[in-house]
């Protein structure tokens, strides 16, 4: 991917203890990006050693801040180079480097628009209490934002820099993975579009157990959620919105597949 110079993309990765990972998602990246930038959380497993001779940019935090902090660094730092758009994906294999040009071309017709890599191949194969707890996510994270979402957890995203500019969401070390929700609700608040390209699931076996705390982690998106609904009477209008449209939108999937 070599970006036109009216529309130039980066790539940021948050890592924290990503030691058997990181190096083949860099490289990866770096293979269709001409921007990469790793944003490492206060890593104690020697996860900036393996980025060593690879050609991305390397932010460190002294110590451990949580993912938003560093995607929101990672994100800044973008925008201070001049980006048009920014990629994110994890560092811990989850998503496959080489389905960024895929986001990018949508990201390029729609330079206006957030896009999130859902994770819709392969989904039934994922285990049913995860996606059970993704369905109800992308429910309430979709009535919140007044708009459908086909997976609110993904971290697969490419940011357009005119959201960014415009973006107010709290990435101190308390969000964590609370900051990802609530930019899809803060993107929908000033009628940003959020697209979806269909990509898979990957769980590379090598990889670290995950850093999401179920019991305190959801507790904190939740209490995002419902405190974000309640400044606005319960968002009535944002409930119809996605309603409505996830209707037409099966709809015309459903015409199309006849």
């Amino acid at each position: 991917m070599t970006p036109p110079a009216e529309q130039r993309y980066a790539v940021v990765i948050p890592a924290y203890n990503e030691v058997a990972t990181i190096a083949d998602v860099a490289a990866g990246a770096a293979a269709v990006a001409a921007t990469v930038i790793v944003v490492d959380d206060g890593s104690t497993d020697g996860t900036p050693e393996r980025l060593r001779g690879l050609p991305v940019v390397l932010l460190r935090n002294e110590r451990n801040r949580g993912k938003g902090a560093s995607l929101w660094r990672g994100l800044q730092h973008a925008l201070a180079l001049g980006a048009d758009g920014v990629v994110t994906l994890d560092g811990d294999g989850q998503h496959a480097p080489e389905d960024i040009p895929r986001l990018v071309r949508v990201a390029r017709a729609h330079p206006d628009d957030l896009v999130i890599g859902a994770r819709l191949i392969g989904r039934e194969t994922s285990p049913r209490a995860r996606r059970r707890a993704n369905r109800v996510a992308d429910f309430f994270i979709g009535w919140a934002a007044g708009q459908p979402l086909d997976d609110s957890q993904s971290g697969f995203r490419v940011y357009p820099a005119s959201l960014l500019r415009r973006l107010d969401v709290r990435h101190d070390p308390t969000r964590g993975f609370v900051f990802e929700s609530e930019a899809l609700i803060a993107a929908g608040r000033i009628g940003v579009r959020c697209r979806s390209v269909a990509i898979a699931a990957v769980y590379p076996r090598n990889a670290r157990p995950s850093h999401f705390r179920p019991v305190a982690d959801i507790a904190r998106i939740s209490g995002m959620i419902l405190w974000q609904l309640a400044r606005r009477g319960l968002h009535p209008a944002g409930l119809y919105r996605s309603l409505a449209r996830r209707t037409r939108e099966e709809a015309v999937t459903a015409d199309e597949a006849s």
